[in-house]
């Protein structure tokens, strides 16, 4: 492979994926520009000295683009604010345009790739095993704000000339996830001692991949310059809902009771959907080959 990646650009640096991204880039021996408004939350990860860090907001009419671009040979944009909030309009009306118009000047300073964290909800309310083939049919303002991006990007293209890495995130989970996400929150009822976990039936299938895992497929997409497009990064393996639980209650080493049945099921996702993982296991394989 010709001219390797040596200078990353982060944002999102102090993020769930940011943080443990950047662990798995400076372990690959890749310099790593990172980019986040806190600074104070970033101080605490084990990188901080080892990573130019960048305190800014990438959405600021002040922020000198060219600067944050210069010896970056691509972009890791993993910057999405209000999350887990799926449904929320500003999404496409606040984070569509600003990050579009981000990329954008990224891109006309001059990094010739770029890789964005899409999401699998893209994918909308489409069961079974999705391929990266499957066209996109988002019901939520964060599935529809995130394809559109990806449209946006695509049709730049015409006018500019850059590779776009496109890695759809599934169910990630691990140090640093949402303090209210699932297990997360299991977590915190085993250590308070609670007796009961409150939690929905919890046959749906889903795709969890463990968040270093996830980290470790994407620094390969990043390392490879000469591929593009949509990637599912997933396991391709459906679990249950309440498989997962019961699984880390083991791990707990916890007699925790769970109260299935007490939520109901999502209104924004299908029972039983999962990722078909081919495409970007294949660049986990190839690298094992080289």
């Amino acid at each position: 492979m010709t001219n390797p990646v040596k200078n990353v650009l982060v944002t999102g640096a102090t993020g769930f994926v940011g943080r443990h991204l950047i662990s798995a880039l400076l372990a690959k021996g890749i310099n790593v520009r990172a980019v986040s408004r806190n600074v104070e939350a970033a101080r605490v990860l084990p990188w901080f000295t080892d990573v130019e860090f960048v305190a800014a907001d990438i959405h600021s009419a002040d922020l000198d683009v060219e600067a944050l671009a210069l010896g970056m040979d691509a972009v890791a944009h993993l910057a999405w604010s209000g999350l887990p909030d799926y449904q929320a309009l500003f999404h496409f009306e606040q984070n569509l345009p600003r990050d579009y118009a981000f990329l954008k000047r990224l891109i006309v300073a001059g990094i010739g790739q770029v890789m964005v964290t899409g999401t699998c909800f893209e994918y909308g309310l489409q069961s079974g095993s999705l391929s990266e083939a499957v066209d996109a049919r988002p019901c939520t303002p964060y599935g529809l704000a995130k394809n559109t991006l990806r449209q946006f990007l695509m049709a730049l293209q015409r006018k500019h000339a850059f590779s776009l890495q496109w890695a759809r995130l599934f169910y990630l989970h691990g140090e640093g996830q949402n303090p209210n996400s699932l297990l997360a929150s299991l977590d915190r009822a085993i250590d308070a001692g609670d007796t009961h976990f409150n939690m929905s039936a919890g046959d749906q299938l889903r795709d969890y991949l463990e968040i270093t895992q996830a980290a470790s497929l994407l620094v390969q997409l990043i390392m490879r310059r000469d591929v593009f497009g949509i990637f599912n990064c997933c396991s391709g393996k459906p679990v249950s809902v309440r498989t997962l639980v019961e699984q880390r209650v083991r791990q707990r080493q916890s007699s925790i009771a769970l109260n299935l049945g007490h939520y109901g099921y999502s209104v924004h996702e299908p029972m039983a959907f999962w990722g078909d993982a081919q495409r970007i296991s294949q660049l986990k394989d190839e690298e094992h080959a080289a």
